[in-house]
């Protein structure tokens, strides 16, 4: 292992001492947002400062293997120690060199999920509300929360837009990847001639905003009108101007919340969502910046990228930013996305540790 990698194990390993006596003081128990946060570092310091423990045990077992060699009674067993501890020590080594890369602080955060309907007409519509039902599906499977900040109806099915919130543990870092153009290629249901159309649909994955982080948006700068909710929610919330539409004269950033009963729940909702896309908006173009100097593997999340096609006639799902394909479209669709997820993080994992290499830093 690299002197520079084992020196940040071991100082992981220290922190791990400091962040026990933490949690067990009084002041910090009685700080809950310190005590969570703290909580969240204990977490990801164990892991890391217990497999760096194990790359410890496996070493020395290793070395004391290497001694028994030049005993011909125990040659042959020790020799097998030494094959299975340098094959572990390697994935040990590469799982920690994992777990040290930098990590983006928005990734632990909850996140909204916006999904548009694009070109396609009402397939494309149709498609957006297939997306929002996978989507729901897997958090369904993965334990997440899900509610529906806001939604526009298509006339024949789905959505022309809508916005989910997602929360849970490590939300944004898990679904961050899903920005951008998804296309469908299938038979719609309207087509009389068995024909396949293609349409497209955007997703937009955007960190919820911490309250004490959030841009502060000046009250001069937004016009909030209120209306009357569609969809379901029974007598009241048809009846009365519960739903809000928050602008951003500045920019031109629309975001509204008609889910709740209250106008204020619906206001506060709304202005989260606001503040989630501008900081999107700038987000976007600095990512822009940088994908000019250098175009990453993931790619910056922008709309515009086609990211992903699913082809249901071949049963067939692909992900153009990693040249993965699934033939398993219809279990994806039912929520089955963990595998999608996980090997746009290894990509994404691969890439960054590519980046510290070339730089020297690992």
């Amino acid at each position: 292992m690299q002197p520079f990698l084992q020196n940040q194990l071991e100082r992981y390993a220290r922190r791990l001492g400091e962040l026990d006596f933490l949690l067990s003081r009084e002041d910090i128990m009685g700080d809950m947002a310190q005590y969570r946060l703290l909580s969240r570092e204990h977490a990801e310091v164990t892991q890391i400062a217990g497999r760096y423990a194990r790359w410890c045990q496996r070493s020395s077992d290793l070395a004391g293997a290497q001694d028994m060699l030049s005993d011909p009674d125990m040659a042959e067993m020790a020799q097998e120690e030494i094959d299975s501890a340098q094959t572990e020590l390697l994935a040990l080594e590469d799982e920690l060199q994992r777990l040290l890369l930098p990590k983006d602080p928005q990734d632990a955060r909850n996140a909204f999920v916006e999904i548009r309907a694009g070109t396609g007409g009402d397939e494309s519509a149709l498609f957006a509300g297939d997306l929002a039902r996978m989507y729901m599906r897997y958090a369904d499977r993965v334990g997440w929360t899900v509610e529906i900040v806001s939604e526009h109806a298509a006339e024949l099915g789905g959505y022309k837009e809508i916005v989910l919130r997602v929360a849970g543990d490590d939300i944004y870092g898990q679904l961050r990847f899903e920005s951008g153009g998804h296309r469908v290629q299938r038979v719609p249901t309207t087509e009389t001639q068995g024909r396949i159309h293609t349409s497209a649909c955007t997703v937009a994955v955007m960190p919820e905003p911490d309250a004490q982080e959030a841009i502060k948006l000046n009250p001069a700068d937004l016009r909030i009108d209120t209306f009357r909710a569609s969809g379901a929610g029974g007598q009241h919330i048809n009846k009365t101007d519960s739903a809000v539409r928050v602008v951003h004269l500045p920019t031109g950033i629309v975001a509204e919340c008609q889910d709740g009963r209250s106008q204020h729940a619906n206001k506060a909702k709304a202005l989260q969502v606001l503040q989630a896309r501008i900081q999107e908006k700038d987000r976007s173009e600095r990512a822009a910046k940088e994908a000019a100097e250098r175009k990453g593997l993931i790619g910056s999340g922008d709309r515009s990228d086609r990211i992903r096609t699913y082809n249901f006639p071949q049963g067939r799902l692909t992900d153009h930013r990693i040249n993965l394909t699934l033939y398993k479209l219809l279990y994806v669709m039912e929520g089955d996305l963990g595998e999608v997820l996980q090997a746009l993080q290894h990509a994404r994992e691969a890439e960054l540790l590519a980046d510290l290499e070339r730089s020297g830093q690992l």
